[in-house]
């Protein structure tokens, strides 16, 4: 039997005291949330925070599960969360050439690629969770 071909990632919208947003900026993509590859025995909520201080450098706790989007062509299931930092300090990484806390309307502008924008939105609409987008 050939092993599965499909990718579930991780990527977690954090969100400071003063309602601002973490973003990272990566060198093929522009300015997203972080997030990334779910390892090999990993949990989708270890994968989210791990991703998320290996790109930023900010530790973080999960407060919910928020959805799903998925890429039926791209088989990739990409999981959502919502998280509050709680420590670390801002870093770049080989991932992520900047990064930052922005308000939610300039983060709006920033993120260009793709459905990130409308997955940011769904993350901080409480009254479409938990959703499962497909397309």
């Amino acid at each position: 039997m050939t092993p599965p071909k499909h990718i579930v990632s991780a990527a977690t919208i954090v969100l400071n005291d003063d309602n601002e947003i973490l973003l990272i900026k990566g060198p093929r993509r522009g300015w997203e949330m972080p997030g990334g590859q779910v390892e090999e025995g990993e949990s989708l909520k270890a994968a989210a925070i791990r991703e998320t201080k290996e790109e930023s450098g900010i530790d973080i706790d999960i407060i919910q599960f928020c959805g799903v989007f998925q890429n039926r062509s791209e088989s990739i299931c990409n999981t959502l969360f919502l998280g509050k930092p709680i420590g670390g300090e801002l870093t770049t990484s080989l991932e992520s050439l900047e990064v930052g806390f922005f308000p939610l309307q300039q983060a709006f502008e920033m993120v260009t690629w793709g459905n990130f924008r409308q997955r940011i939105e769904y993350c901080l609409d409480e009254t479409v969770q938990p959703f499962c987008i497909e397309f």
